[in-house]
């Protein structure tokens, strides 16, 4: 890709702070490594509720207009609350009103989904995925059940539902084995079918239409040979697959459904492709194949996709080293925003320069949090960045700490800062806050 920002032109897209903020209390601090997903973020109520979801299980919901961000509501979530979705109902009523439900997604001993009303934070019913993932046969996060993903849509007939995926892992020597479910809900809490494989899901997306769900596998080392699954929603049958057909048991980053399109960032060939019904490849593009730098072939993972108005943006990540995990080396790809047109050319890209732990968008606003860049550790890099699907980079706001989480809709932006403690530093950078402002 073309190199379209260096640090001079970045220094002019940054505005004035115009964040409001407020603390979320202690949290372990990150180092040079990244850390496991640890908070989240979403709005809520049009744009009227900010909901954070932290490290302890504190669930907070708070009011946008507040020029404090006033505390509406706090709940206690059984897990680390790492995933945020809202369904505008669950059949019940509060104040004479039917409520809008939060719904939070756990990593932890019970990787328990529940739902909470978003007025008043009442938790409304609850589901423990570790009854069909088993419980965890070591005592380390890595091995906990792990709800990925949540997602909610209205059909045609007006009929909600909320979709999610959870996965727990376990290793006995030589033999990995993943342990996965996706669920489909009714508002209140009754599961209508599940899908379970012995693959690592990653990533869920629904089409326009709520009639499709995608699921991406990343790792897949059993029977389950599948990066991208599409089930239909009403039943939960198989549709079709599609797979990068590379070797080895890594496959899929992330999928994203534009009309009958579905985006693929690969993980297997490290490419980004977009596929037609039935996984018709339209087209294919390299984003951060294998390449050969000073005697090393380096590559850096496809991470995240986002595809609407028939454009579709991929974000990259770390460098490695086919032959060690250690390089000094850059691919000139890593950390990187690309976004293609209709016919797979490139429209525009830009460097984001540090880990992306997820990308969200709202029409034609993407935003990237971007943490830390574990090989080059340099704290300028810890920021917010805005982009536009058509024309590109839009503002970078920096943050002291790295930002991890981010949620973009109804005009508000939220997005969360952890501190950081570089290994060869010494010195902690940033605090564990939630950031507000208004998308312009």
């Amino acid at each position: 890709m073309a190199e379209t920002a260096d640090a001079d032109r970045e220094a002019d897209r940054d505005g004035d702070r115009e964040f409001r903020s407020v603390s979320l209390g202690e949290i372990e601090t990150a180092r040079s490594r990244h850390m496991w997903t640890r908070s989240a973020v979403h709005v809520a109520e049009g744009g009227d509720l900010v909901v954070t979801g932290e490290w302890d299980g504190t669930v907070t919901a708070r009011e946008v207009d507040s020029a404090s961000l006033e505390t509406h509501w706090t709940a206690d979530h059984p897990d680390h609350a790492v995933g945020i979705a809202t369904l505008s109902s669950d059949g019940t009523e509060s104040d004479g009103e039917t409520a809008e439900t939060v719904i939070v997604a756990g990593r932890g001993e019970t990787g328990t989904i529940a739902a909470y009303d978003a007025a008043t934070g009442e938790r409304r019913w609850r589901y423990e995925t570790v009854d069909d993932l088993g419980e965890a046969v070591k005592d380390t996060v890595f091995y906990l059940p792990y709800v990925v993903a949540l997602e909610s849509s209205t059909d045609a007939d007006g009929n909600e539902r909320l979709y999610a995926a959870a996965r727990r892992y376990e290793r006995d020597g030589d033999r990995r084995q993943w342990h996965s479910t996706v669920y489909a809900f009714d508002p209140d809490g009754t599961v209508r079918w599940t899908y379970e494989t012995d693959a690592s899901p990653i990533t869920i997306d629904l089409d326009a239409d709520g009639e499709r769900l995608a699921v991406g596998y990343n790792r897949c080392m059993g029977d389950h040979d599948n990066g991208l699954v599409v089930l239909e929603t009403e039943s939960g049958d198989l549709a079709w697959t599609w797979d990068p057909g590379t070797e080895g048991d890594r496959r899929v980053g992330d999928v994203a459904f534009d009309g009958d399109s579905i985006a693929v960032s690969s993980h297997g060939d490290k490419r980004g492709y977009l596929l037609g019904p039935g996984g018709a490849e339209r087209w294919r593009v390299d984003l951060a194949v294998e390449t050969e730098i000073d005697g090393e072939t380096l590559y850096a993972y496809p991470n995240h996709a986002y595809a609407a108005d028939g454009r579709v943006t991929f974000v990259t990540g770390n460098t490695y080293a086919v032959e060690s995990r250690e390089t000094e080396s850059r691919h000139p790809n890593e950390h990187r925003i690309a976004t293609f047109d209709a016919d797979g050319e490139l429209a525009w890209d830009d460097q984001v320069r540090g880990f992306v732990h997820g990308l969200t968008a709202d029409g034609e606003t993407i935003v990237a949090p971007c943490a830390q860049n574990f090989r080059v550790r340099d704290p300028e890099i810890h920021a917010v960045r805005r982009f536009d699907l058509e024309s590109g980079p839009r503002r970078v706001d920096r943050l002291a700490g790295i930002a991890t989480a981010a949620a973009v809709d109804d005009g508000t932006l939220a997005a969360i800062e952890e501190p950081v403690a570089y290994h060869d530093e010494g010195e902690t950078r940033g605090e564990y806050a939630l950031h507000v402002a208004s998308v312009e």
